[in-house]
């Protein structure tokens, strides 16, 4: 799915919504427990119940591939369920280089058929360049993300050796302090384009996300941490939302687990039409 085909369904719906299938099997109602395909029908079921009312899913690997070669399967079926109208995003983070790094390209974008992965920077273009190169692909970069560690490395400040000097001659001297997350994402904004480069970007780092949007005006964000961590939709929305929507405001826990017993679907699909209707008054229209 190309970035024209995602605003056009963007636009369509008045929506930015993305279902995280971040499916645990200990956590199914209990009378899909002893299914022989459990977490399939579980996800075939939230699909069904909230496809009219988000633009996108993710699924969180971890989950499946806990599961063996049944998870494999499961993830599989999985994607091929969901409807071309919606992107789909291998929430992977995979980070390695070289023919590593394009075995898990080729994993999740030709043998998987995902339109989108997630993508540690850490070890440098190397690591994110096999992914950008597929056309019709994007690539999902961590940027500033919203767990408590992101604070040991991500926000760093980036002092140069001209600002340590200044520091030192004049006490008085200030200079607005660059963070590590802000440059390794300026840096990758140089290997690709807003047509196939994506980065993740905490719901709990609202106020840093404005400034973000000001750094990359025409980028979509990926945005977890909306639901049981925390972060605000409202908040969210109103910091970096663009005329093309320009985020995708991911939400798992809240919508998938909404219920518990035969009704987890309809339960689900209650609360997806929640998101559904403050996005519907919240995204710019003109």
């Amino acid at each position: 799915m190309n970035r024209q085909q995602l605003v056009q369904q963007i636009k369509e719906k008045n929506n930015y919504l993305c279902v995280g299938l971040d499916t645990d099997i200990t956590r199914l109602p209990k009378h899909l427990q002893n299914h022989p395909n459990a977490v399939f029908e579980f996800n075939k079921a939230i699909i069904d119940a909230t496809k009219d009312l988000c633009v996108s899913y993710k699924i969180n690997t971890a989950f499946y591939e806990a599961m063996g070669i049944k998870g494999w399967e499961a993830l599989e079926q999985t994607v091929d369920y969901i409807p071309s109208t919606h992107l789909k995003i291998a929430d992977a983070k995979r980070g390695d280089i070289g023919n590593t790094s394009a075995q898990y390209a080729k994993t999740f974008f030709e043998v998987y058929h995902f339109d989108a992965v997630t993508v540690a920077p850490y070890m440098g273009e190397d690591s994110v360049r096999p992914f950008l190169d597929y056309p019709d692909k994007w690539t999902i970069v961590l940027g500033l993300t919203s767990n408590k560690g992101s604070a040991d490395f991500q926000q760093l400040v980036v002092r140069t050796e001209t600002e340590d000097f200044l520091s030192e001659l004049t006490p008085e001297y200030h200079h607005k302090p660059q963070y590590l997350y802000e440059k390794v994402m300026q840096r990758i904004a140089e290997w690709g384009t807003p047509e196939n480069l994506m980065f993740v970007v905490g719901a709990t780092k609202s106020e840093q996300l404005q400034s973000i949007r000001k750094t990359f005006p025409d980028h979509f964000f990926l945005v977890p941490g909306v639901g049981f961590q925390g972060g605000s939709l409202a908040e969210v929305s109103n910091a970096a939302l663009n005329d093309d929507g320009g985020i995708l405001v991911n939400v798992s826990r809240a919508i998938i687990y909404a219920g518990t017993n035969e009704r987890f679907a309809e339960e689900a699909k209650i609360i997806a039409a929640q998101y559904d209707y403050e996005m519907k008054a919240l995204f710019p229209t003109k």
